[in-house]
């Protein structure tokens, strides 16, 4: 059994408590988006909704699968499973590139249909949050790419979990967001 170097203990709660701060940040902007979007919609006469293509439920289904592979693949590692480790982190991977893929298209199905982030108030909450998420989700998908590319040289292990309970804490997160949002526009978006 490995003994973990000393001080790591340390930099695993330090790397949480960043993270943590991180993601405070974060619901502090979509709280702010938040009340920025009730307020106009309440006071605003040309609001209009903005229609939900199909490929946005797609879309959450891929992001929650995603969710899911990568909370196995986290399990995995702790086990020392490297081969269903690497399966599952990659196929998270791969899903999560799914869905910034298939938000891109959504925004283009959107646009073919006439809607653009300065068509109305509503269209442009509904770009700007969508687009806001996707940026943090992109940053993400980038950190889990690392990840992977370092889980096929074999260079992550149980000892070495501290970057993939982060990334899948993160990815989590970004996947509870993302519900939040749906909620948000189906509720107040209408």
């Amino acid at each position: 059994m490995k003994v973990p170097p000393p001080g790591a203990g340390a930099r695993r709660k330090a790397s949480f408590a960043g993270l943590y701060v991180f993601l405070i940040t974060i619901i502090m902007f979509f709280a702010g988006f938040t009340s920025a979007m009730v307020l106009r919609r309440v006071a605003s006469e040309d609001w209009k909704s903005t229609p939900t293509p199909d490929l946005l439920w797609i879309n959450t289904a891929v992001l929650g699968l995603s969710s899911l592979a990568a909370e196995k693949a986290r399990r995995e590692l702790r086990t020392g499973d490297r081969k269903q480790f690497n399966f599952a982190w990659i196929l998270a991977t791969l899903l999560g590139g799914g869905f910034v893929v298939g938000q891109i298209l959504m925004w283009q199905q959107l646009q073919h249909q006439g809607v653009y982030l300065n068509s109305h108030p509503g269209s442009a909450f509904f770009y700007v949050g969508t687009i806001a998420h996707a940026l943090h989700l992109a940053g993400g998908w980038l950190w889990m790419s690392y990840l992977a590319f370092r889980a096929l040289r074999l260079e992550l292990g149980p000892g070495r979990r501290t970057s993939v309970d982060l990334a899948t804490l993160y990815w989590h997160f970004l996947g509870l967001l993302w519900l939040y949002l749906l909620w948000l526009f189906w509720y107040w978006g209408r």
